[in-house]
């Protein structure tokens, strides 16, 4: 029954889901937890590999989810879900596009479609950033080591992805960090 339930909630999020895999993150959220399949603390770190791993995020973390949730056949089932409804739409529009592209409804949609994708993408960022620093703010927000290095990172990453640094490079280098910082004790998780 857990494979079904696997294929049926990644083919709703899969379905549901405009703007690609970031924009997923708020509807995968909630699914994943309400289902009780994983953590918040565990879904963070699930997108972390899913996005310093080849391939796309959305197939990614479907996969993770599914694996950590009812094994092999769990993945497969949760990546099936979450990539069937993508390709039975790109087949469909792949027909209708050229001949509807200008009409009306379809230019109004897309106008529509691309600010509220832009808003799940940055709800989802919101999300992740609190679920990352609120031990922080649960201990009276006091300044420590790891805090200033949580920042530091965040902050490089930042600069890194708004001077076009390439994304690759701006996780191995965030890894580096990391490692570096648990060598020195700093980390302690």
């Amino acid at each position: 029954m857990i494979y079904l339930t696997l294929f049926i909630t990644f083919f709703k999020i899969g379905a549901f889901t405009f703007g690609g895999g970031y924009a997923m993150l708020p509807l995968i959220q909630n699914e994943v937890l309400n289902h009780g399949w994983t953590t918040m603390e565990e879904l963070v770190n699930f997108l972390a590999i899913s996005e310093s791993t080849p391939g796309p995020f959305a197939i990614n973390i479907s996969t993770y989810i599914g694996m950590r949730s009812a094994g092999v056949l769990g993945a497969i089932c949760a990546t099936s879900g979450v990539v069937a409804p993508s390709f039975i739409v790109i087949l469909i529009l792949a027909r209708c596009y050229k001949a509807f592209s200008n009409h009306w409804a379809v230019k109004g949609a897309l106008f529509g479609l691309r600010p509220a994708a832009c808003a799940l993408v940055l709800s989802s960022v919101l999300s992740v950033f609190i679920t990352v620093f609120s031990p922080f703010w649960q201990e009276s927000f006091k300044i420590s080591p790891l805090l200033l290095a949580s920042l530091g990172i965040f902050a490089l990453s930042t600069v890194g992805c708004i001077k076009k640094v390439h994304p690759i490079l701006v996780i191995v280098l965030s890894a580096v960090i990391g490692i570096i910082l648990g060598m020195a004790g700093l980390i302690t998780i």
